[in-house]
């Protein structure tokens, strides 16, 4: 009995060597006797809307060395680490202790420098074609574009989002081996073709991005501002045609070896960071308040009708001023427009507060407050808002004219593209297409519509009044003759631990061009300049050069 569950036992194990096990047991005996050098898809390419290359590849190679077929470790690691410019002793350690099977040496390594290598017929050496990321503007677009790892692993930016796109599939060249690894007299060759992958097309349009790359590079000058950034969309669809942090980093020279400094530099402040925007959030109150009244709202104001002009509405206790002390008379009696070309708070207070808490919410939920965007870009925030159970009116009060709310930049510039638009909201995009690596498009990507805010007809009406800010407001600095440009400025104070930081101020500019059927829109935002500090004065200028740039890159025609 007993020889006979011994059998059993035996019988059973054999056959579990035989069905369930032995594929796996022929895989290790193959590997075993065979060695494989990866061959490293070329990246997909990225280009702007235009097809104008801005990420590319250069060939480079991969160095390896298996420490039982080299002859001469000592020799060998001297004649590597002299030709790459590396200290030898940590290679030749590794090569004399016998612990591993194949060591990667290098990776990205120049052709020039790999032909010197290959010279010196270095046994146990063997070398493998990847690929090094190049980027045709060196710092433009860098925190949108983001970088690559070594091994050319997306990390940032879309170079990460669309990493399954990009990435390809690596092929492999396998070489028949003895049991120690050294390659046989007669070795078979195996090669497996690498996959390029796909390449994308982006929305951005590298002339309007080289533009506003300069004018910011400009004003970060001239203002001493701690960074400054701009944004500019396609208010027909949200398409993203230019985005610029600065300061910025080298994409070509990424500065990995300070990870502070790095994740400073890469970071993408208009879609990861919030700030408070102050008066350029008075578009969206106005919006609200449009709307409202033509839907016969009775708590709304219309167009015609005249603002009280006090400086100061207290509300729950809370004293609210303007930013003017009013001592001219402009800010004295005025209608919707004209609050608009002043930027007087108090008229803001009072469209909030009339509206009401959850009416002004549910535009503010319309217009994508305190949700992301749906951008196609990692890290996206989602704004600040006061929770709506929790809202006080001295809060709503302030939410009317751009306090106790903050935004990221790419929030502002959709809900301020969808206000004056014609009342679509869009999900924002950098994705214009993917591209096959023989040129053929794969996949077209179509707008999203994510929601109407407003109707047409208020968003026209506007419009035209923040035409009439560029014209003879306080955005005149934006003005261009012959051209409808409409905007608003906005300049807020910063707040450190929960008081305001003195002398620390967010200038900020928004607008678009034609006012009566926006083809761009550009949002500018400069933190922290030093001296003047309005926006009217430091963003609204820089939008002017942007645009002026925009109608001769386009040859736009004069409307007037």
């Amino acid at each position: 009995m007993a020889i006979a569950f011994i059998f059993c036992i035996i019988f059973a194990r054999f056959f579990y060597i035989q069905a369930v096990w032995g594929s796996e047991l022929v895989y290790r005996a193959a590997d075993q006797w065979n060695r494989e050098i990866p061959v490293i898809a070329a990246r997909g390419e990225i280009t702007d809307r235009n097809g104008q290359l801005i990420a590319g590849n250069k060939t480079t190679y991969s160095i390896f060395v298996r420490p039982n077929a080299v002859k001469n470790a000592e020799y060998c690691a001297a004649v590597i680490a002299s030709t790459l410019g590396i200290d030898p002793t940590p290679l030749l350690e590794k090569l004399s202790n016998g612990k591993v099977s194949e060591i990667t040496v290098a990776r990205q390594v120049d052709k020039q420098l790999v032909e010197k290598l290959t010279a010196h017929d270095l046994a146990g050496v063997y070398y493998s074609r990847d690929n090094s990321r190049t980027y045709a503007y060196n710092d433009a677009l860098c925190q949108v574009l983001g970088f690559t790892a070594s091994d050319g692993t997306g990390l940032s930016g879309v170079e990460k989002y669309y990493e399954n796109i990009l990435c390809g599939v690596n092929g492999e060249i396998a070489y028949t081996t003895d049991i120690v690894g050294v390659e046989t007299e007669n070795s078979k060759i195996v090669y497996r073709e690498a996959v390029a992958g796909d390449g994308i097309r982006l929305t951005i349009d590298m002339d309007i991005q080289l533009s506003a790359e300069q004018a910011m590079r400009s004003v970060y000058q001239s203002s001493g501002a701690k960074r400054v950034s701009c944004v500019v969309i396609d208010p027909s669809d949200f398409g993203v045609l230019a985005m610029v942090n600065y300061p910025s980093y080298d994409l070509n020279d990424v500065p990995r070896n300070d990870p502070e400094k790095l994740n400073q530099l890469s970071r993408n402040n208009l879609i990861s960071d919030i700030y408070e925007p102050g008066s350029t959030f008075k578009v969206l109150t106005s919006a609200a308040n449009i709307e409202e009244h033509l839907r016969g709202n009775s708590n709304a104001f219309s167009s015609s009708y005249i603002f009280n002009g006090s400086r100061t509405r207290t509300v729950d206790g809370t004293k609210i001023k303007c930013w003017s002390d009013h001592s001219n008379g402009k800010h004295s009696n005025q209608t919707l427009a004209e609050a608009l070309n002043n930027s007087c708070n108090p008229c803001f207070t009072d469209i909030a507060l009339a509206l009401g808490k959850d009416k002004f919410y549910d535009y503010l939920s319309a217009f994508g407050l305190g949700n992301v965007t749906g951008v196609d870009f990692n890290g996206e925030a989602l704004g600040m808002l006061v929770p709506r159970s929790l809202v006080r009116d001295c809060d709503l009060a302030r939410i009317g004219f751009g306090q106790t709310v903050a935004v990221s930049g790419l929030q502002l510039a959709c809900a301020t593209a969808a206000a004056v638009n014609g009342g679509n909201y869009y999900v924002p995009h950098f994705l214009k297409s993917i591209v096959s690596a023989d040129g053929k498009t794969v996949e077209e990507y179509s707008p999203v519509l994510k929601q109407k805010p407003v109707s047409e007809k208020a968003s026209r009406m506007l419009a035209e009044m923040l035409e009439g800010v560029v014209k003879e407001g306080s955005g005149k600095k934006a003005y261009i003759e012959g051209y409808k440009v409409g905007g608003k400025t906005g300049t807020a104070q910063k707040y450190e631990d929960g008081h305001i930081a003195s002398g620390k101020y967010v200038s900020s500019f928004v607008g678009f061009f034609p006012s009566n059927a926006p083809k761009y829109l550009a949002l500018i935002v400069v933190d922290e300049p030093q001296g003047t500090y309005y926006g009217s004065a430091v963003a609204a200028p820089v939008a002017k050069e942007i645009f002026e740039d925009i109608i001769k890159i386009k040859n736009i025609q004069p409307y007037e």
